[in-house]
């Protein structure tokens, strides 16, 4: 496992580097593809095995997310592109995708919202987003996901 984030309260390990690419529109494609890309323009090359350690709770979680797995990227209103930037920042992509897998599959933290949360601000600082940026982007997807009914820590 590559440790890509540690400090005193989380850990976060892959099995490799993850490998996310564009999905691109191609003429020849059916008008329910081009909307699919459009909607979910990345994807995960390879099977990416993720394990996350909660040290204060003293669990670890581990689950894969599949070759071909889509995403939309972060989720930002166009309107506060300037101030955070697109969602398609390159700095965005792996965070995005951890986190939009565990939004699908709560069960993969145990319900924990909150800690789903955190990784997703700690992979924001791995890849070097400010920390503005980072806090403000936490609390919307937290308080977002409030109002999802994903209530929090089981």
């Amino acid at each position: 496992m590559i440790e890509w984030y540690k400090d005193k309260n989380i850990v976060i390990e892959f099995s490799e580097k993850p490998q996310v690419c564009m999905r691109y529109i191609i003429p020849s494609m059916t008008k329910q593809e081009k909307l699919n890309i459009s909607k979910y323009p990345f994807f995960n090359r390879k099977d990416l095995i993720v394990k996350l350690s909660d040290i204060r709770k003293k669990k670890d979680y581990m689950f894969c997310i599949p070759k071909g797995y889509c995403w939309d990227g972060a989720t930002i209103p166009r309107l506060f592109w300037r101030l955070i930037g697109a969602k398609t920042d390159s700095s965005f992509l792996i965070p995005s995708m951890i986190h939009d897998a565990l939004c699908e599959h709560h069960e993969y933290v145990d319900n924990d919202r909150y800690f789903a949360d955190k990784i997703f601000e700690r992979l924001l600082y791995t890849s070097g987003v400010h920390g503005f940026n980072r806090w403000l982007m936490f609390h919307c997807v937290d308080n977002f996901q409030k109002l999802c009914n994903w209530k929090g820590q089981p």
